[in-house]
C-alpha cells in the first residue's frame, strides 16, 4: 500500500525558513516523480514544485523560485521542500503527491501558517 507522510509544518514569521519532510512507502521510491502542492481555503490546490526518481531534474513553480527547493533521499525513501524567505501568501496546506499505479496519491497534509 503506497503511504506517503508529510510533516515539518508550522508558524513561521516572514522572512523564516522551514524544511518538510514526506516519508513514503510501499513503491520503488526512486523509479517515481514527486511533488510538493499547496492548497489554500476555497482555491485549487496548486503545484509547487516537481522532481524526478534520480533527482537531477527540478521545476519549481514562478512563486517560489529563488526561495524552495525540493530534494530527495532515495536512500532514506524521503522527499523534501526547503522553504526560505518565507510570505504570508505561502500559508497553505502542503502535500506531497505522486503518480503510480495509474493514480494519484496523497499524503495528509501539514500546515505551514506564515505570519507575524
Amino acid at each position: 500500500e503506497v503511504q506517503l507522510v508529510e510533516s515539518g509544518g508550522g508558524l513561521v514569521q516572514p522572512g523564516g525558513s522551514l524544511r518538510l519532510s514526506c516519508a513514503a512507502s510501499g513503491f520503488t521510491f526512486s523509479n517515481y516523480a514527486m511533488s510538493w502542492y499547496r492548497q489554500t481555503p476555497g482555491k485549487e490546490r496548486e503545484l509547487v514544485a516537481v522532481i524526478g526518481g534520480a533527482g537531477t531534474t527540478r521545476n519549481l513553480a514562478d512563486s517560489v523560485k529563488g526561495r524552495f527547493t525540493i530534494s530527495r533521499d532515495n536512500a532514506k525513501n524521503t522527499l523534501y521542500l526547503q522553504m526560505n524567505s518565507l510570505k504570508p501568501e505561502d500559508t497553505a496546506v502542503y502535500y506531497c503527491n505522486t503518480r503510480a499505479y495509474g493514480r494519484d496519491y496523497w499524503g495528509q497534509g501539514t500546515q505551514v501558517t506564515v505570519s507575524s
